[in-house]
C-alpha cells in the first residue's frame, strides 16, 4: 500500500468529468482579515509616506531603521555583493541573464507605418514604460532567478529605471539576490517588502519614487495589495501557488518514472498549496510514477511541504489515449506542462492553453526556471486560457499613429459624419465636416 495517498483519477470513471473539475476548483481562500490589513497599510502609506514605511519596517522586518534613506541600498553594495559570491555562482548568472536576455530581444515590439489608399499615414509607436517596480522576496527565501525573469525583460525593453523592493527580515540580506540586480540592470535596490512595499510603489514616498507597473511574486499580503493598486499602477498578474503537469504517454523514449516523480517534486516543494499532476495513457506507467514517488519522498530535504501539496492538491490521471490526454490538459490549462511523449512538436500545436510547455523527456520544467530564456513568470489557475507569461511587451505601450492629408481627411470625414450622427453626436459630424471638401 502507497504511504502517500494521491489522488487517482481515471477518464473511463462515470463521475471523472465532476471529479476532474473538483480537483481544479481548489479553493485558496484568503488568510482571514488580510483584505483589511492590506487596505489599512495602502492607505497609511498613502498618508504618511516614509514614516509609515519605516514603522512597518520595524514592526514586520524587525529592523531597527530611522531614517528612510538607509532603506536603500548603494550601488556599491550591490557590486559588493557581485564581488562576493562564488566563481560558479556569478558564471551561473551571467550565463542565466545572456539567455534570458536573448530570448527577450527577440520580443521586443518595434514601431511601424505605412500610407493606406486614402493617402492617411497609420500606424504603431512603440515605447517603453518610464519606471518598473520590482517585488522579489527575502530574507531566508533567495529567488536571484526572480531579479533575472522580471529586470532583464525591463531593460531590453528599454525601461528607464528599474526600482526593486525586497524585504530583509532581521537584517538578513542574501548577496545573490543583490548580485542578480547588480548584474540584470536593476537601478535602486530598497531593503522593504509586504503591502507597505507594493503602496510605495504604486503612491510613492518621499523616499521610493512611484512607479509605472509593478511585476514579482509575493505571498498573499502582496498580491492583494497589487489587486489593489492595479489601475493606478499597471501589475503583471496575480499569481496563485505554483503548478505543473506532466503529460506522459508511458513509452516515450528515454523516461524514467523517476524522472517524473521528481519533476512532480519540483513544483510541489514550493508550498503546501502547488498542485502536480501526472497524466498518462498507461496504467502501468502510473503505478511505477507512484512506486517512484513512494521512494523518492523520504530522500527529500522538503519532504513535508511535498507531502502535503501531493495529498492536497496532486494527483495521476489515467486517459484512454493521447487525444483525450490533451483533452484533458487543455481543460486544466496548467502554469507548466511538460510533453513526455514520442513526438512533442506534434503534441505542443494541439496545446491551446499553457504557460510554458517543455517538449521532451530531456526537457524538465526546472530548466525553465532559471535558464533556458523563456520567462518563468507564468499564469497559473486556469488563467493560461486568456493570459502569457511576463514577457518585453509587458514593459512597452503602444501608441496608434493617424495623420491625414487634406483629401484624406475628407474622404474619412464622410464616413465619420454618418456614424457621429447615428450616434447622436453632433459636435463629433461638426468637426468632421469641416475637413470635408467641398462642405461649408
Amino acid at each position: 500500500m502507497s504511504s502517500l495517498i494521491m489522488l487517482q483519477l481515471n477518464s473511463r470513471d462515470k463521475d471523472f468529468s465532476e471529479s476532474l473539475q473538483a480537483l481544479l476548483d481548489r479553493s485558496h481562500e484568503q488568510i482571514e482579515g488580510v483584505e483589511e490589513v492590506v487596505e489599512q497599510i495602502i492607505s497609511r502609506v498613502r498618508q504618511q509616506g516614509d514614516q509609515a514605511l519605516l514603522e512597518y519596517t520595524r514592526r514586520f522586518d524587525h529592523m531597527d531603521v530611522t531614517d528612510a534613506a538607509d532603506l536603500e541600498l548603494p550601488a556599491e553594495r550591490l557590486q559588493q555583493a557581485v564581488e562576493s559570491i562564488t566563481v560558479q555562482q556569478r558564471e551561473a548568472l551571467d550565463f542565466s541573464i545572456a539567455r534570458v536576455r536573448e530570448f527577450h530581444q527577440r520580443q521586443r515590439g518595434e514601431s511601424w507605418t505605412y500610407i493606406d489608399d486614402t493617402g492617411t499615414l497609420l500606424g504603431q509607436q512603440v515605447t517603453p514604460l518610464d519606471r518598473v517596480g520590482v517585488y522579489v522576496p527575502g530574507g531566508k527565501a533567495a529567488y536571484p532567478s526572480t531579479v533575472v525573469m522580471t529586470a532583464v525583460p525591463a531593460q531590453v525593453a528599454g525601461v528607464a529605471e528599474t526600482v526593486m523592493v525586497v524585504p530583509t527580515p532581521g537584517g538578513e540580506i542574501n548577496e545573490l539576490v543583490l548580485a542578480a540586480a547588480a548584474l540584470s540592470g536593476v537601478n535602486r535596490v530598497f531593503t522593504v517588502g509586504g503591502a507597505q512595499a507594493v503602496a510605495a510603489l504604486a503612491y510613492g514616498t518621499d523616499t521610493i519614487p512611484a512607479v509605472d507597473k509593478i511585476v514579482g511574486p509575493g505571498n498573499a499580503y502582496v498580491a492583494t495589495a497589487k489587486r489593489r493598486v492595479f489601475g493606478k499602477v499597471g501589475i503583471d498578474m496575480v499569481a496563485g501557488p505554483s503548478e505543473i503537469v506532466v503529460l506522459c504517454d508511458g513509452d516515450a523514449e528515454a523516461v524514467e518514472p523517476e524522472w517524473v516523480a521528481m519533476d512532480l517534486f519540483s513544483q510541489a516543494e514550493h508550498d503546501e498549496l502547488a498542485q502536480s499532476i501526472l497524466v498518462t495513457t498507461s496504467e502501468d506507467f502510473a503505478k511505477r510514477v507512484q512506486l517512484a514517488i513512494d521512494q523518492l519522498l523520504p530522500t527529500m530535504e522538503r519532504q513535508k511541504i511535498i507531502q502535503a501539496a501531493l495529498q492536497g492538491q496532486g494527483a495521476i490521471i489515467v486517459v484512454d489515449d493521447l487525444e483525450q490526454a490533451i483533452e484533458v490538459v487543455n481543460r486544466i490549462a496548467p502554469e507548466h506542462l511538460e510533453l513526455i511523449v514520442d513526438d512533442p512538436l506534434t503534441i505542443a500545436k494541439q496545446i491551446r492553453h499553457a504557460g510554458a510547455i517543455f517538449m521532451g523527456a530531456h526537457t524538465n520544467e526546472v530548466l525553465g526556471d532559471y535558464c533556458a530564456g523563456p520567462n518563468h513568470t507564468l499564469p497559473t489557475s486556469g488563467t493560461a486560457r486568456f493570459s502569457s507569461p511576463l514577457g518585453t511587451d509587458d514593459f512597452q505601450k503602444r501608441s496608434s499613429l493617424i495623420m491625414c492629408t487634406p483629401e484624406s481627411a475628407s474622404i474619412l470625414g464622410k464616413t465619420a459624419s454618418v456614424m457621429a450622427r447615428s450616434e447622436f453626436l453632433t459636435a463629433h459630424a461638426r468637426s468632421a465636416e469641416y475637413r470635408i471638401k467641398g462642405k461649408p
